[in-house]
């Protein structure tokens, strides 16, 4: 793997003479103050414009400034004509184009495929701002606006839909984001490190199609690349025969020349076209150079068992230290996917960071709340990256296993600017995080392992013996922050990791004494090993572990302090039987769901192949592999729904409906040992099927022997488990 340029060691581009823009233009008398004639880039997005790092437009509109770069933001167009993204006229350089930290589809559709109500992205939540599949809607629109402009898509909405994708909002397989945007070039996962190199490579005159070899990348071509080698994806993993045709995945060549040396014909071959099965066993030093073929997307959408293999494939290659390029065919042209960037420096990450960046909505939306920004002004970013591998979950697809961390004396320099700067702030830093809480400078203990290891995930099935799990360094971070003047609290409200923390109790003291400001949110997600093994979820033994630490330290500390624990429902690999041990378990507990949250299939997730195949691409896929317990259709979802809020009057009806259906009667009445009740309270349980309950589907839960109800408020770490950010993936997780 070859050592990346430093991002802030190219030089600046000309137009650096114009300074920092206190806001970056969003109009033609923003620009005229400035004194531009033109931008250089211009970047649309979904998402209101906050100059805050937890927004993606800001973040890489902020970078590319620094770089020189004369930036303007487009933030929630009126898509229906092209006039919104015309207004601050041609770009020299290129329209870079995201959904916003959120994607489109998730962003206005509940998991029951329901239209929300509200958007937290918009001023005042005002829903309908936004088109449907944003990106493809955006980028048609900036084409007809400049039509000899690069348009160069990005975010998480093009970032998990750049290779063929099973899509749960149409129930079909849909093909890569590039043909269906039209866009010129595809950035995905962490992009700093692309956009830079691409906007200072069209600088100097580059054409943007001839920039193949930027890693983190994709981009449509009409076939093989000369000098390439290529790869046949049953030899990465084997699944046997997968269709009636000869050969299905091999490269078809037409002209009659092998464009490898290895490799023989297969039996058959037709006059003009040459089928080339290569050699599994590819030299180290070939690997820079080799691509792996993927099923195309005909395939895949025609075929349950090639998607799966397709998704493991592509989940084999996501290790920026040993990733190969791959391809898919579609139609007559292929999708190439460049290998991951190499993740970012702790001193880029800190320079990234520390852009000036106002922390604070753009004035044009005067007194409007932004509800996104409400939850966030005063947390802070302190990592990147996830190497748990949960199979609902985006974040390794889309930022990386790697953990990339800033550093203490950054983190600190940033709270002291919030401290001084931003309005409002009373004290308490509301999130000191990432992705999860507690992977800061959590890493391999050899680089050397790191860089060759395929495994998904560092935790699953145990924690990796060669993974350090010392947590003193966040525990110094911690000290530190909350010893800084005029700071009172910083609280950890999610996040955290409990099979990692256990692993450290000094950590669990302290956060539990110091750091939880009541209540604590945690994710088991199940307490049955075989959804949690369809998840890469620890056992809920290590949750047990950890509730006793929580509690001990909590009681020593003279606390009263609860842990809230996030379930999901109807989730690939989950029976009727599972969920209801889970409602037992709840009962047992004493904790009653206030809210729920159902299982949404995103693009490229690993779980989304268990949903739409059947199949598991955790182990090798073959035909006769193992077949995965899939709950779909609507009923059966509300069931499992049903199970997680087992003490609804609501929802008695459909469950004894279903433990009559199992055998589970003596389940039913008003003894000890009963889930439900035999009669029916007067006026509930009529809920006309599919009827919506009002509000947001999120796993709150309540301990009933008297804890109060925790309120019902949105949760920035569940809205990013499923979108984990921005173009650059600055987002956060539940665990």
């Amino acid at each position: 793997m070859q050592a990346p340029r430093e991002l802030f060691s190219y030089r600046r581009f000309w137009a650096h003479r114009f300074g920092t823009a206190p806001f970056l233009p969003t109009s033609r008398e923003e620009m005229d103050a400035l004194g531009w004639d033109s931008c250089d880039v211009l970047i649309v997005t979904g998402d209101a414009y906050v100059d805050h790092p937890s927004f993606g437009m800001a973040i890489i509109g902020r970078l590319l400034e620094a770089q020189g770069f004369r930036v303007g933001i487009i933030a929630q167009p009126d898509w229906r004509d092209g006039a919104d993204f015309a207004a601050l006229g041609r770009p020299n350089l290129f329209v870079g184009i995201s959904a916003g930290n959120m994607d489109s589809m998730v962003n206005r559709y509940t998991a029951d495929r329901r239209i929300r109500s509200d958007d937290a992205y918009t001023p005042d939540g005002a829903a309908g701002r936004r088109p449907d599949r944003s990106v493809i809607v955006y980028a048609q629109r900036a084409r007809e606006a400049f039509a000899d402009v690069p348009i160069i898509i990005g975010g998480i909405e093009a970032s998990l839909r750049r290779c063929a994708h099973f899509d749960y909002w149409s129930e079909k397989v849909r093909r890569s984001i590039l043909p269906d945007s039209k866009a010129d070039l595809l950035l995905y996962g962490n992009a700093e490190r692309a956009i830079v190199e691409v906007a200072h490579r069209l600088a100097a005159g580059e054409n943007v199609a001839d920039l193949t070899d930027v890693r983190g990348t994709a981009f449509m071509a009409p076939g093989l690349r000369a000098g390439w080698i290529e790869i046949d994806s049953t030899r990465v993993d084997d699944p046997g025969c997968i269709d009636a045709h000869p050969d299905p995945y091999a490269a078809q060549l037409r002209g009659g020349g092998p464009v490898a040396a290895a490799g023989d014909a297969a039996p058959g071959s037709q006059t003009g076209v040459q089928v080339v099965r290569f050699d599994r066993h590819v030299r180290r030093a070939d690997r820079a150079r080799s691509v792996i073929r993927l099923p195309s997307f005909e395939q895949v959408r025609d075929d349950p068992v090639a998607y799966a293999h397709a998704s493991r494939c592509l989940h084999l290659e996501s290790n920026p230290g040993n990733a190969r390029a791959l391809v898919q065919r579609h139609g007559t042209r292929d999708v190439w996917i460049t290998p991951p960037p190499i993740p970012l420096t702790t001193a880029e990450l800190d320079a990234i960071y520390e852009l000036p960046y106002r922390r604070v909505p753009h004035p044009r939306y005067g007194d409007a709340r932004i509800p996104a920004y409400e939850m966030i002004r005063f947390s802070i970013s302190i990592q990147r990256g996830c190497f748990g591998g949960c199979t609902f979950c985006s974040i390794t697809e889309h930022e990386g296993r790697i953990i990339q961390n800033r550093s203490e004396d950054s983190v600190i320099r940033e709270i002291e600017i919030i401290r001084d700067t931003v309005p409002g702030f009373t004290g308490v830093i509301s999130d000191l995080g990432g992705p999860t809480a507690n992977m800061y400078r959590l890493a391999c203990r050899s680089r050397d392992i790191e860089a060759a290891c395929r495994r998904p995930s560092c935790v699953f099935p145990q924690i990796c013996e060669n993974l350090r799990t010392d947590h003193t360094p966040l525990i110094g971070l911690y000290r530190r922050a909350r010893a800084l003047t005029g700071v009172k609290k910083v609280l950890i409200g999610s996040g955290v990791r409990y099979d990692l923390a256990v692993e450290s109790p000094e950590y669990v003291r302290e956060l539990a004494q110091h750091h939880v400001g009541g209540y604590l949110k945690i994710a088991p997600e199940h307490v049955e090993d075989g959804p949690l093994a369809k998840m890469m979820k620890p056992g809920v033994d290590s949750y047990y572990r950890f509730r006793q630490l929580f509690d001990k330290y909590s009681r020593q500390a003279g606390k009263e302090q609860y842990l809230i624990p996030y379930f999901i429902a109807a989730h690939p690999g989950t029976t009727d039987a599972d969920m209801l041990a889970l409602a037992l378990w709840l009962k047992a507990n004493g904790y009653r769901a206030d809210q729920v949250q159902a299982f949404t299939p995103t693009p490229m997730a690993t779980a989304t192949a268990m949903y739409h195949t059947g199949r598991n691409p955790l182990r090798k896929v073959t035909r006769t592999s193992e077949i995965v317990h899939v709950p779909k259709g609507l009923r059966v979802r509300r069931l499992h729904k049903a199970f997680l809020r087992w003490h609804d009057p609501e929802n008695w009806p459909l469950l004894r409906d279903a433990l009559n259906r199992m055998g589970r009667a003596e389940l039913i009445g008003s003894g000890p040992g009963c889930l439900i009740p035999a009669r029916q309270p007067a006026g509930t349980g009529h809920r006309p099927e599919g009827a919506r309950r009002g509000g947001s589907e999120k796993p709150f839960l309540t301990q009933h022997s008297g804890l109060p109800r925790v309120p019902a408020v949105r949760s920035r770490k569940r809205n990013k488990a499923l979108n984990p950010g921005s173009p650059t993936g600055a987002g956060k997780r539940r665990r």
